[in-house]
């Protein structure tokens, strides 16, 4: 998922400031990194506990196929606009990029994302965070019990999706494009 973050790296570099170097190599973020403008910057952070759908991810419902990883895309991008957003990473990585929490005026977006049918919880990566797990799965039943998102249809669940798993709804052409 990718944010945009020029005040957490600001934040990174300020509490670097008269400690040790090793401390500076802990609040360290390395991430593929991308020039907005001159002075605004953006790196991907991936969701601790949470898989959304991919950007290009299908689902079904009665209606047919529907864009939901377009959905789960727009739905983070509005919460994010939405207040302040507070970045903890976990100092773990996946796929390449920094793991970590994301807080958007203290409502954390992987809980949201999956309350709203737009993720789901991704517990095995949650086994130090047992009060979090809980949250994620009870999310993700109140979910699943209001018919929520994808939760009103058929999906292929997102890390099967990115092995190659498709509904039979989505065009062969998708298949080759990267998520």
């Amino acid at each position: 998922m990718r944010l945009t973050i020029f005040l957490a790296l600001a934040l990174a570099l300020a509490a670097c400031g008269g400690a040790s170097s090793q401390a500076e190599d802990q609040s360290v973020i390395r991430a593929d990194g991308r020039a907005i403008d001159g002075d605004t910057v953006s790196f991907d952070v991936r969701l601790y506990g949470a898989d959304a759908f991919e950007k290009r991810q299908m689902c079904r419902n009665t209606d047919g196929c529907w864009p939901c990883g377009k959905a789960a895309q727009d739905y983070a991008s509005k919460l994010l606009k939405s207040g302040n957003t507070t970045i903890r990473l976990t100092g773990k990585q996946s796929y390449g990029r920094p793991i970590g929490t994301i807080g958007v005026d203290g409502q954390d977006l992987g809980e949201s994302m999956i309350a709203a049918g737009l993720a789901v919880p991704a517990t095995s990566y949650l086994k130090d965070d047992p009060a979090r797990a809980q949250r994620y799965v009870a999310a993700y039943e109140q979910a699943e019990a209001r018919h929520a998102g994808v939760h009103a249809g058929y999906f292929i669940d997102p890390a099967k999706w990115r092995r190659g798993e498709r509904l039979s709804c989505e065009s062969p052409s998708r298949d080759r494009r990267r998520s």
